[in-house]
Parts: structure tokens; sequence; C-alpha cells
């Protein structure tokens, strides 16, 4: 079987694959084959008598992990893949947690706050602290804290840092360090942890008990990291001490495509990995097969000019492909355009499937005039990376019900549901219950379990309110290990009072149909539940898998946006950061927003470093295309309220001429462009060679091509017209009296109505 899998590799790839002994260092260039790579060297270390739960394989999303398993299920035919550790940092390592929870002075039922939970606390405490939360931002809050944390700087850590203090001083905020204090006292006080903390406290594990490090290291013999060029200070410490025993690793990556220095992803990880591990071997994986040759040469010329990286030349065999266009637009309305156009062009004379087209930008901000444009066109269209389905309020209202049951002491998941559905327990007694709990030094829950003992100052009505509330939290609790995720999930969504809410609201339908979507994807995760591990020479069960609700809360808890699941099968044309966009690829990509400020970033400027990860993003952007890549700037942009006049970006400079064979401009506030061939540096001098006729008429002999000049008694509603500027339209009406004043109301075909003053529009009667 091994032989099999060996020959349907390349020669770099067989060599990543079969060195599986001692450390190994994969430089896997864009489109290179590199999960394919660590799909067969799985397969391979199985077949080579490898035990698969000494294999512990770490990705960055769920989805790279599932796509894994099923691809090694594939190879060798059996069930041993299931039983690999493969997963991504934060979920490997949470069910290592949740096993030695009481070492860090936790339970096993710790529940985990995503972003929207510590935001909500955050302001908790920023308003418990009377504090402005003008100032107090929490977004601002949360990344130092974030920051910190990342790297392995406890609160008291951060309280102690002279450097951490001087800056939240300058930056008006000194107080930060409390309330980053009481942030994590009220996450332990919960029984929960954030993102950041699971790879804090996995540290912690490590370095503390000596005997849990032994036992993993002996446990995770062999180590596989995907993306390492993306691991910060926090998963890199974590790998170290795992593979310290035993120093079979094998880390993947390209440093050329680092993208997330302002998560905290180090690229100096990959860099400095043969400085770890001096007996590492290098393999470097350089034939592409995703792109063009012009796409692969283009993306090699903007790379090189980066100082800090790992020497590679990608190359490809495929064809050379069409030349990269450059659209160079008068506003990012006439940007938008250009691109629509093309989209509408190539889906209707080529029948190009949309779901092989991405429109990618540096910022979110970007997506609005597109956005505009493809509606007006009837483009259809689909926002990558935007609201999560989890993050709906009905979908976390139910979760928040299914949290409590696992952990009564999820302060935030209470007080989201503590009141919905209404059972008359007002804001006031929250907060009067919270402030006892308090001053009692006690949890919310305890108070309200028993509102009597506590005294809590609301009146009995309210007081047994919160007894039943708790009951009925309590009685979801008792089912928790005798139903399945799926059974106590549907059981919690009709019990709460939800679904009744919801249907009883006719406007609320679409949240109602989330709540049953929610519940197939319980149903999915029961009947599809992974399968325990155990060792099959001792019987020694590695990890006892059940479908209950407190996994399938994990599983939830640690999703990512690239896990998030497209709920139809209509061809959508693709809009999406670039950031979002690394580990796609589509047929037909245009990056937009090339101009200085732009792409590369404001921020990045006068920093080498940080403008070298902006070229490391451009070069993720352009090796997304596979067949046909276009890039696009506008000479204006409205940024910040006002218009702002825009140089082209550097990156264009740096791309070589004879991949970019054809040049567009575009004719100002239309949809079509004329094409140029440069007469020197496009983006420098920025001159233009006529090759061809412009595309739109000029001149009397330009209009008679056409048609002829409209007069007044020409025109009439329904008549179809051609306008110098907008193009075609029809006329919607005639307004006026006075020949001197009279109006045309046209509904153009690309830009929607506009009213014309008729004595100066030049509107043509086109040819029939």
């Amino acid at each position: 079987m091994a032989k099999d899998i060996l020959s349907e590799l390349n020669e770099s790839q067989r060599q990543a694959v079969c060195e599986i002994d001692g450390p190994v260092m994969v430089i896997a260039g864009a489109g290179s084959g590199k999960t394919r790579v660590l799909t067969y060297r799985i397969a391979y270390m199985l077949e080579r008598g490898i035990a698969p739960w000494n294999i512990l394989s770490l990705t960055f999303t769920n989805k790279a992990a599932r796509e894994m398993t099923d691809r090694v299920l594939k190879l060798i035919g059996d069930k041993r893949a299931k039983a690999v550790q493969m997963g991504t940092f934060h979920s490997v390592f949470l069910r290592v947690l949740r096993t030695e929870a009481e070492k860090i002075g936790f339970t096993h039922a710790l529940t985990v706050y995503d972003t929207d939970d510590s935001k909500a606390l955050l302001r908790n405490i920023v308003k418990e602290m009377n504090l402005d939360p003008k100032i107090y931002v929490v977004n601002f809050i949360l990344n130092r804290i974030s920051a910190a944390k990342s790297s392995l700087m406890s609160a008291e850590d951060y309280a102690q840092n002279s450097e951490a203090r001087a800056y939240d001083k300058e930056c008006g905020k000194p107080l930060i360090s409390d309330i980053f204090t009481r942030y994590n006292s009220r996450l332990h006080s919960a029984n929960a942890m954030d993102f950041d903390d699971i790879l804090y406290y996995m540290n912690a594990l490590l370095r503390d008990y000596p005997e849990t490090l032994f036992k993993y290291q002996n446990r995770f013999q062999y180590i596989l990291v995907d993306e390492y060029q993306d691991t910060n200070f926090a998963q890199y410490r974590i790998i170290k001490r795992l593979a310290d025993a035993h120093h079979n690793i094998c880390v993947v990556g390209d440093d050329a495509q680092s993208i997330y220095g302002f998560r905290g992803a180090d690229i100096n990880n990959i860099l400095n990995f043969k400085r770890d591990y001096k007996e590492a071997k290098i393999v470097k994986l350089e034939q592409n097969y995703r792109s063009t040759q012009n796409i692969v040469n283009a993306a090699n010329a903007v790379i090189k000019n980066n100082n800090k990286q790992i020497p590679k030349t990608v190359w490809t065999e495929n064809e050379e492909g069409t030349p990269i266009t450059v659209l160079s637009s008068a506003s990012e309305s006439d940007e938008a355009m250009l691109v629509c156009d093309s989209i509408f062009e190539i889906e209707h004379n080529y029948h190009v499937d949309l779901n092989d087209i991405a429109i990618l930008y540096r910022t979110n901000m970007q997506s609005r005039a597109l956005e505009e444009c493809l509606i007006k066109k009837h483009i259809p269209y689909r926002i990558y990376g935007g609201t999560s389905f989890y993050a709906r309020k009905e979908i976390k209202d139910i979760l928040a019900y299914c949290r409590l049951a696992v952990n009564h002491y999820d302060e935030e998941a209470l007080r989201r549901v503590i009141n919905y559905p209404l059972r008359g327990i007002g804001e006031t007694s929250v907060e009067r219950a919270i402030a006892c709990a308090n001053e009692q030094g006690v949890r919310m829950w305890d108070v309200i379990e028993n509102p009597h003992f506590y005294e809590i100052p609301v009146n009995n009505p309210t007081r047994e309110k919160f007894v039943d509330f708790t009951a009925k939290i309590k009685s979801f609790t008792a089912m928790l290990q005798s139903k399945d995720a799926y059974e106590l999930g549907k059981h919690i969504a009709f019990a709460s009072g939800i679904v009744a809410a919801l249907k009883a609201d006719p406007s609320e339908k679409d949240r109602a149909d989330n709540v049953e979507e929610l519940l197939d994807a319980m149903k999915d995760f029961s009947e599809n539940a992974e399968e325990s591990t155990f060792n099959e020479e001792t019987g020694e069960v590695i990890e006892h898998f059940e479908p209950t609700l407190d996994r399938f809360l994990e599983n939830v808890a640690l999703l990512t946006d690239a896990d998030e699941k497209e709920k139809d099968d209509q061809s959508k044309v693709r809009l999406m950061t670039i950031h979002a966009a690394k580990g796609l690829e589509f047929d037909y990509v245009y990056i937009t927003g090339l101009e200085e400020n732009l792409f590369p970033s404001s921020l990045s400027i006068g920093s080498k470093r940080e403008l070298e990860e902006e070229r490391r993003l451009f070069y993720v952007a352009i090796t997304r295309a596979k067949k046909v890549l276009t890039l696009t700037h506008a000479q204006t942009r409205y940024r910040y309220g006002s218009m702002q006049f825009c140089e082209p970006s550097r990156f264009l400079d740096e791309l070589p001429m004879s991949c970019l064979k054809t040049i567009a401009k575009a004719s100002a506030g239309r949809g079509t462009f004329a094409r140029r061939e440069p007469k020197s540096n496009p983006w420098g001098e920025r001159t233009f060679q006529k090759k061809s006729a412009p595309t739109k008429p000029q001149n009397d002999l330009d209009i008679s091509a056409i048609g002829r000049l409209a007069n007044n008694n020409d025109l009439r509603p329904g008549q179809r017209i051609y306008h110098l500027k907008f193009g075609y339209g029809t006329v919607a009406r005639i307004d006026g009296s006075n020949p001197n004043d009279l109006k045309a109301i046209v509904a153009f075909d690309t830009l929607g109505e506009k009213v014309l003053l008729l004595k100066f529009a030049k509107l043509i009667i086109p040819k029939n």
C-alpha cells in the first residue's frame, strides 16, 4: 500500500512524506500540494506501523482537519485514520484541559467564551468600574488582553510590566491592567476560558506539571503542524515542549504566506526552525499545480522584494495563460463598475460559474461600492466571512441555555437568557442579584438558586421566578448523560419557550428556520459522532467520545469562519478580504484597491517589517488565482468621509511587464475601458499610447456610426437612447413645458436613473 501511495507523488513530495523520523521542515510554495503531503505522510506513517494515537496533527481550521481525515481514510481504507489526534490547536488542547482541569483550577464542565461573550463581559466590567465606555472601548481592551495572553503574560505579569502600563497610560487608558485582572477573575469564577486562555493554560499545564508533560510527550510521539508560519509564541512554546522528548516533528508552511502578524503570528518561528532543531531536514515543494505561468511568475517577482524569507523558486508546468490585466479607474464607483462589467461579460459570453469568481479587497469598507454595483447588475454574490450562523441572536439564545445546562456558573450565558423569553425578571432585579453575589463573594447562580438564603433585595414573586428558572436549568442538566446532543438540544429549544416565542410572531419565520437548522446540525453531530480512541495493544482508552451536548458546544465554540457551511447551492461571486481568502482558490480573481495607503496599508508605511507583511499579503492574493487575474486601482476614493486622491500601489511596479501585456484604463464614468499599451512605466509616469480607437464616441463621425442626434420631438417614454458618457438607456418620462428647460428622466442600463437637461444632453437615437 505504501508503495502505491508514493507513486502518486513527485520527488519532493515523496521526500516530505518519507522523512518520518526526526525534525523536518517542509516549505510548501503556493499551490504545491501541501495538504496532499500532510495527508499522505499520515497514511504512510500508519502503513509503517506507527500507532495512530501516537500521531498529533495540528491545523488552523476544523475544516482542514476533517478534510485530511477523510483523505487518509480513502488512502488506507480503514478506521485507523479516525484514531489520529487531528484538529485545531484549540480543539485538541481544550480536550486535554478538560481532562486535566483540576490541576489548573477548573472543572471538567468548563465552557468557552467566544469573542461576543468576552466583549459583553468587558462591557459589564467597564460599567461596574464607572469608566467611560467611549474611552475604554472593549475592542481595544480585548486586543490588549489577547496580545498579553498570546505572549504568555498573566494579568499579574501585565500589572508589573512597566512597558505595558506606560503604553496604556499614553493611550489614555491607565486602568486596563485592573480590567484585565477583573476579567480573568470573572472568567475563572464562571468556570470559563476565552480562546487565548486555551493556549495560555495549556502552556501552564505543561510547564508546571512535569508528569503531565511526560504523559503527553509519550502520547504524541509524532507531531505534524500545518501552516507553521501562522503560529504565535504560545503555540510555538506548546509544540516545542511536546516535541522535546522525541524530536519527531514535521512543520509545513510557507514563510511567503505569513500574513497574521496583527494576530500575534511570528514569522520567526518558521525562519528559525533550523536553529531550534539543528539536525532538521529541509524539504522544498516548489512545483505549483494551481496557477498559470503568468500568475506564478508575477507572484515570484513580487515576493523576491522581501529580504526576510527562505529562498525558493516556485515554478509550474501549466500553460502560460492569460496576461494579467490592470484596470485604472477614475473612482471607486468606476472601479466597481469595471469589475462588475467584466464579471457580467465572462458569465454570459463564456458561461463561467459564478462560484469560480472572487473579488478580493484589503479592507471590509471596500465592499460597499462593489455590492451596490453587483446588485444593479443583478449578479448574485456572497460576502465570505460575514455574520456567522452561530452569531445570530436566536442561535446564541438557545446555545446559552445549553451552556447553562452544562455549566451553571457561565455568567454571560445566564445574563443572556435569565429573562428570555420574558418571565418577569427585570434588569433591576438582575443587577441586584449580581450586586448581592459580589458583596457575598459568591457566584450569580448561587444567589438566584437560593434567593431567600442570600436575601436578594427583590420581592418574593421575583425570588420565586429566580428559583423556577434555576429549576428548569437543573432539569436540563439531569438529562446530559442520558440524551445525546440532538435529543437534549431539541428538548431545550422547546422547553425554554424560545421556539414558541418565535413561531408566535410571523415576522420571526427566518429566525425559527434558523433554529431548525441548528437542530439539524445537532442531529448530524449526534449521528456521525467520532469513535472512542483506544490502544489496540493494551486496550487502554485514550479518549472516550460520546455525542453529548457539552461536546457539541465545544465544537461550536471553536468554529472559525472557514468552517461555516453555505446555506444554498446558488452560484454566487465571492467577496472577501484577502486575509479571509487564504487557503482558497478560484479560476477568476479580482484584486481591488491597489493604491498607496490602502494596499499597502497606511499603517505599514515606515515599518520595513510591516511592509514586508503587506507584500506577503499581496503574494497570497495573487496566488489565489488559477486562470485569470485582474488588478484594479482608483485615482480617487472616499475615505473617512472625504475624497482622497490616490497613487497606484508600489506593488504594481514590482510586477514584470512580461506578465502584463495588456494595461487597461477606464473611460470616466463608464463600465467599459479602452485597451492601451504602456509607453513607459504605467505606474510611474502613467502615460499611455493608444492602441485602438476609443470606446466612446468623441465627434460627429462617431455619433453617425451609432445613430443620430435626437431632437425634442424624438423623445418619448420607452424610447431607447445612447448617451456619450452614460451609455444606453430608456427614457422614463419627459418633464417641463419650456423647450429650454425640458428634462428627460432616463433609466440607464448600468447606472440607474438620471435626470438630464435636454439642451445639453446630446442624446443619440441608436440605429435599429
